[in-house]
């Protein structure tokens, strides 16, 4: 195959990026919900927009994979698009402040953009870079984790917009901005031409690296397969904890550093900083980092690694809570290890069951993120009610580092 007419796969980052960025929408959530509570929405009301976001984001990525290979991945990323963006346009239009439109519009149609387009620059890059699956994923779905950044700040502290021109124009504004980014990535999503392959790229280096590569399983084969369900249950405890430390990651720390003598106002201050600075970055940079470790690491040590360290930090998280700098040193590691989820669980799904079908078979697994979304937090609210804190985060912890026993135990799939 000649390679002088081939795309640059270069483009391929960079679209892979531009999407993702306005896919991390949904996590930006947050800084529209003051605004509504003081419209007169409940705060729980918030939560259920947030709530069928994410079900919806899961649910519609499994529809995407299973269409990938008819609609192919540019029209696809071009549906997710111009989904995402109508939902908040009309939003924007329609909704004002009031709940069943913001539910059905940001909720259920912005979440359905986003699970339509997640899953094509993850199985593109994938088919660009065999030789740096880890990285191409890692980059990717870090414009996800920064994408949410940009958008809470760009609404609220640098570009003031919600301030500025008012809710309904700043929905407005954004669906037009993430449509057109979605649209313009997704000129570069095009698989390979059949056989092609990077230059200096040798079949060898394929077999070492990747012993299933000439297993390509579909997805009802994978689903009958015991490692679908390692991989799957090491995800749900991997998630859960780090959702489960995300939605406490302010709550607890504010009512330990109290304990340990600091006012409310300077415990709120620490507590915000812990989330919003440290865990975030960490966060983004975690997906790029494992995704490049994995590469040299391999897979299975990568998640072996980052869920057994996972599960010791969770555990002593609950020491680390009421001390601002050890507070912050716990934000970072934990959020590290949480963005090494979303490189390393799609990685290991095209290393065990084929790279050729991961746009259909990641969905599946994905799913366990839903599972975890909805356990952790869960969890997390129970025992705070309780005035246990500490006890969620040891339950966590046992069950990520039981997820690292799961994983010891996958061994190569057969046909």
């Amino acid at each position: 195959m000649e390679n002088q007419k081939v795309m640059n796969r270069g483009l391929v980052v960079v679209g892979a990026i531009l999407i993702q960025l306005a896919l991390g929408a949904i996590y930006a959530w947050s800084v529209f919900t003051p605004k509504l509570v003081e419209s007169g929405l409940a705060k729980s009301d918030t939560q259920w927009v947030f709530a069928i976001g994410l079900a919806s984001f899961a649910i519609f990525m499994v529809m995407a994979g299973k269409k990938l290979a008819t609609w192919g991945p540019q029209k696809l990323t071009f549906i997710g698009g111009i989904v995402l963006g109508l939902g908040y346009l009309l939003a924007g239009f329609f909704a004002g402040t009031s709940f069943w439109p913001l539910v059905i519009l940001i909720g259920l149609v912005g979440g359905a953009g986003i699970g339509l387009a997640y899953v094509v620059p993850i199985a593109v890059g994938m088919r660009w870079f065999p030789d740096k699956k880890g990285m191409i994923t890692g980059l990717a779905v870090a414009g996800f984790g920064f994408g949410a950044m940009l958008w809470v700040k760009l609404a609220g502290s640098w570009g003031h917009l919600i301030e500025n021109i008012g809710l309904s124009n700043t929905f407005i504004t954004y669906g037009i901005v993430f449509a057109i980014m979605v649209i313009i990535g997704g000129l570069w999503m095009k698989f390979p031409p059949a056989g092609w392959k990077p230059e200096g790229y040798e079949e060898a280096e394929v077999k070492a690296a990747n012993k299933s590569d000439d297993k390509e399983f579909t997805s009802n084969e994978m689903l009958s397969k015991p490692q679908f369900f390692l991989i799957f249950l090491t995800f749900v405890f991997s998630a859960g904890a780090g959702l489960m430390s995300i939605g406490l990651m302010k709550l607890y720390p504010m009512e330990a550093l109290q304990a340990n003598g600091l006012s409310a106002v300077e415990a709120s201050a620490i507590a915000g900083t812990a989330m919003a600075v440290f865990f975030s970055l960490a966060n983004g940079l975690g997906r790029i980092i494992w995704g490049m470790m994995s590469d040299k690491i391999g897979r299975k040590t990568s998640i072996i690694i980052m869920t057994a360290t996972q599960g010791i930090l969770v555990i002593l998280f609950t020491y680390m809570a009421g001390n601002e700098y050890l507070l912050y040193l716990g934000a970072t590691l934990i959020g590290f290890n949480f963005g090494g989820n979303f490189a390393l669980f799609p990685t290991i799904t095209a290393d065990t069951f084929g790279a050729k079908n991961v746009g259909q078979n990641y969905p599946f697994v994905f799913l366990a993120y839903g599972v975890g979304g909805i356990l952790g937090p869960i969890l997390g609210g129970k025992m705070g009610d309780i005035g246990n804190f500490s006890l969620a985060f040891t339950i966590s912890g046992v069950a990520v580092l039981l997820g690292t026993v799961l994983m010891l135990m996958l061994k190569p799939a057969k046909k």
